[in-house]
């Protein structure tokens, strides 16, 4: 997978708000933060845009969905970024957040489909386990005797018995990762609510309990990087690894997927939505930074052209499982007229 090139135009760090009204400009280059899942796709495409135009190649910061949309959502200014990332949609409390501090025009794009995955190396033995294994074994709390307890369970094993013997430890994203948040929701919340014990929780006691994966080492915290998370699957044949498809599909010669729910993911059961754990990748726009900061609007249209996002793109060859045509034709539509983004759509 292509990777950002470290020669990135020189950034004259200057201006608030006025200055965005102002006719020099304090900024020249296009600054994008987020998901280090839709990181290597967008890296990919400024890549591309800064090689074809006499834009700069825009610069990109991999923050994770929920730390770039806090940066997003700070304000209106050249020291703030124009595009965030994310492998989950915006929250109702970010785009309020957004509002609030005065970023109150946004365009979304959802620009594919991710499945999440639990890989290991191809040495390791391979895991058949079900969302509600998965959820006993990582989830912070488990009913035991109709009581929720902290999580006993320390061998995969102890789980059932048709799995590895052998202790459980995964390595997966942070707090900060829209991987994490997308796990949490549609692994362990799902793996959760198949037991009986979850139909009395709360809807506060659903949250807190369901979605909230396990600190006591069993769950080892990678930071946003997860080519450091394939790297370590790789040495130990002990460790299974939680992140997106396409780092599985880069590394498909050394990392295997577990089977979750009886399927093994693939391109087309995740874009069907059949697989248990797929999701949508997204990017948002700060309209008020079109204009302003040259070439966003550019960049968008790069992004969503027929070339990187059509069923012979250059995205789908490094791995982003692309929108059916009509779909992609609404995106290029998108880009020409930028429309805002509603507090309902989120609802």
């Amino acid at each position: 997978m292509m990777k950002l090139n470290k020669a990135v135009a020189a950034v004259a760090l200057a201006g608030s708000v006025a200055a965005m009204s102002a006719p020099a400009m304090a900024r020249d280059t296009i600054s994008i933060v987020g998901s280090s899942t839709v990181y290597p796709f967008a890296t990919v495409v400024a890549e591309r845009f800064g090689t074809k135009t006499d834009f700069n190649t825009p610069k990109l910061e991999s923050t994770g969905s929920g730390g770039g949309m806090k940066l997003f959502c700070q304000g209106i200014g050249t020291q703030h970024p124009d595009i965030t990332n994310a492998s989950r949609r915006m929250k109702t409390s970010e785009f309020e957040m957004c509002q609030k501090n005065g970023v109150t025009d946004i365009t979304e794009f959802r620009i594919g489909s991710d499945g999440i995955v639990i890989a290991s190396s191809k040495d390791a033995e391979n895991l058949d386990i079900t969302l509600e294994q998965l959820f006993l074994a990582l989830g912070s709390k488990v009913p035991v005797n109709g009581e929720w307890v902290a999580n006993p369970n320390k061998t995969w094993s102890d789980v059932d018995s048709s799995l590895p013997n052998k202790p459980i430890r995964v390595m997966g994203p942070p707090p900060t990762s829209g991987t994490r948040d997308s796990f949490n929701e549609l692994a362990l919340a799902a793996g959760c609510d198949e037991l009986p014990e979850a139909e009395s929780l709360s809807k506060d006691q659903h949250k807190a309990i369901c979605e909230s994966v396990r600190e006591d080492g069993a769950f080892i915290e990678a930071g946003e990087n997860d080519n450091l998370i394939v790297q370590k699957l790789i040495g130990d044949t002990d460790m299974y690894g939680v992140f997106g498809y396409s780092f599985l599909e880069e590394n498909a010669d050394r990392l295997q997927a577990a089977t979750l729910n009886g399927m093994v993911p693939t391109a087309e059961d995740i874009a069907a939505d059949k697989y248990p754990v797929a999701r949508s990748l997204f990017f948002y726009v700060k309209k008020a930074h079109v204009g302003v900061i040259p070439g966003i609007q550019e960049y968008v249209e790069e992004f969503t052209s027929n070339a990187a996002m059509g069923q012979n793109g250059y995205l789908k060859n490094v791995g982003l499982i692309v929108p059916p045509r009509d779909q992609l034709m609404n995106l290029m539509d998108k880009s020409e007229n930028l429309p805002n983004l509603a507090l309902e759509e989120l609802k």
